[in-house]
């Protein structure tokens, strides 16, 4: 991975370093392009070595502008290209050893047209439960009770889907302000509404037989899936606001 004079991109700096953000500055920066980064998916990107910021002498990360172009790339491959974490580091540890490699091709491509992969592999972007368990930082006990409340499904080859993690973690979270999985059945099926509100939408264009129609379907979905992730977290904003006192 890339270093830096002082020996990696690991050793700590001063929080007064010069154009270097916080993790939070990265958020806000990400989320332009991004709307459902959170934080906990960057430290996971951190823990995979596909990004090494720097430390402050108090241990906070420091994000370059490289850093931050670095996770925009990431996120866009597995947005646009569902490539695995593996994948995607070792294409780009081959580009800035200055290799001429070419994007790995796996699952479905922009524009909609499913790729060829090997007989019985599992589908790209997928993450095995061991991964998983690892990622998240959660137990086989924990895993076992979201999957009883439907907040995580294994797909039928035994993987979870790329959002796994992000799911996986966020519900982590909030079990340390005493929110239990039970309390989130009714939000997984408020997001299957939502999903399949989209899926109508956007369902008609998918079908169509023109490539650059069922790719548009593709930008169609991102951009609905904002919107109301948007909109959700206004609703639950405005909700809190005519309850406080």
């Amino acid at each position: 991975m890339r270093g830096t004079p002082n020996g990696g991109a690991g050793h700590g700096v001063t929080a007064a370093d010069g154009g270097l953000m916080s993790i939070g500055a990265v958020l806000n920066a990400l989320r332009q392009e991004f709307p459902e980064v959170t934080i906990s998916k960057i430290r996971f990107l951190e823990s995979e070595r596909l990004v090494e910021p720097r430390r402050t002498p108090s241990g906070y990360r420091k994000f370059s502008e490289d850093d931050v172009e670095r996770l925009a790339r990431v996120l866009r491959m597995q947005r646009d290209h569902y490539l695995p974490l593996k994948v995607i580091r070792e294409y780009l540890e081959a580009v800035e050893r200055g290799e001429a490699v070419q994007l790995p091709v796996l699952g479905r491509q922009r524009d909609g047209e499913p790729a060829p992969e090997p007989a019985e592999a599992p589908s790209a972007g997928r993450i095995g439960r061991d991964d998983l368990l690892a990622a998240a930082e959660v137990d086989e006990r924990d895993l076992q009770e979201w999957e009883s409340y439907g907040i995580l499904t294994p797909a039928a080859d035994g993987g979870y889907d790329a959002e796994a993690v992000t799911v996986a973690s966020l519900v982590r979270e909030l079990g340390r302000f005493g929110i239990e999985p039970r309390h989130l059945r009714a939000m997984k099926a408020a997001a299957d509404r939502e999903a399949g509100l989209v899926d109508q939408v956007v369902a008609p264009l998918r079908r169509h037989r023109n490539p650059q129609t069922r790719a548009h379907a593709e930008d169609r979905t991102k951009e609905l899936v904002a919107l109301t992730v948007r909109l959700h977290a206004a609703l639950v904003r405005s909700a809190l606001e005519v309850r406080l006192p």
